[in-house]
């Protein structure tokens, strides 16, 4: 009963291994870094985007309360 136990241990633990270095061959080619690099400027446009717009924001926020207004926002 022990060996059986053992054995199993030992196939599942194989099954493991074989996974991650399936998944770390196919994240180590040319695909894998095409994929790791689209995600990463995906990640910096989105964060771009979040800080232009929060500055829009903000620009709104002050010229209210200066009681600015000028015809650039008018365009935007």
């Amino acid at each position: 009963m022990k060996r059986l136990v053992w054995m199993g241990i030992g196939v599942a633990i194989g099954v493991i291994a074989f996974r991650k270095v399936t998944e770390a061959q196919a994240s180590l080619g040319p695909a894998g870094l095409n994929r790791a690099v689209g995600r990463l400027t995906d990640g910096l446009y989105d964060f771009a985007d979040a800080v232009r717009s929060g500055m829009r924001e903000r620009e709104t926020d002050l010229r209210t309360a200066l009681g600015v207004e000028s015809q650039d926002l008018a365009r935007r």
